[in-house]
């Protein structure tokens, strides 16, 4: 006789069906905001409003996500882009603080790209830098928040987030996603957490350096 567990139905089709219950809805009441923010940005942009960028989802697969665009294209005189803390004005500065820029996601989360809650999709090149613990977080689909989002977003370390979202991984379930849910509203609310202190966006992961911190 086997011994095996049946199947977690939350993970097996559950949390899909919550995401696109939930994504539709909030899309279609968030479009006023997503397009007054998308007006107001595009003229310091030169009308593009929409950034595009290939991040890394379950088992890594790479899809298209998209943001608001927050940050201008200035570039010093080689061409070259400057840092980041140049190129975010103050209102692009206020549209990430209020999450607004994140609303074109709720598209990724409709096709499947993403779910509402998971491990956040980083960059490409972050990949070969995972040790084998990190990069189980790739166990399932991203998120616009997650775990660690609500326990820090971009103020803590990576080691620190990393840990969180392995921990996410091996405790998924509905009621922590509902819990997830619950904090993300107060934090957006608060304004916490939505970059390192004296740093305008999150520094970039070059490899964990020591161990990852126990929760």
């Amino acid at each position: 006789m086997s011994t095996s567990q049946p199947p977690d139905w939350y993970r097996t089709w559950g949390k899909r069906s919550l995401d696109v219950l939930l994504a539709l809805p909030v899309a279609l009441l968030t479009l006023p905001l997503l397009l007054l923010a998308a007006a107001a940005l595009a003229p310091q942009n030169g009308g593009r409003v929409l950034f595009r960028q290939l991040r890394p989802g379950r088992a890594g697969v790479l899809f298209p996500l998209y943001k608001l665009q927050t940050m201008t294209n200035a570039r010093d005189a080689h061409g070259q882009l400057l840092p980041d803390a140049d190129r975010l004005t103050r209102l692009g500065r206020a549209v990430r603080a209020s999450s607004l820029d994140e609303l074109p996601q709720l598209w990724n989360v409709l096709r499947g790209d993403l779910s509402l809650i998971g491990p956040r999709p980083l960059l490409p090149q972050y990949l070969p830098l995972y040790s084998p613990e990190q990069a189980r977080r790739h166990e399932v689909l991203p998120g616009i928040t997650g775990w660690a989002q609500v326990n820090g977003r971009n103020a803590i370390s990576w080691e620190q987030k990393f840990c969180y979202d392995v921990w996410y991984v091996d405790n998924l379930s509905l009621g922590l996603d509902l819990r997830i849910l619950l904090r993300t509203v107060r934090r957006v609310l608060g304004v916490r957490g939505i970059s390192a202190p004296g740093q305008a966006t999150t520094e970039a992961f070059r490899g964990s350096a020591s161990p990852p911190p126990s929760l």
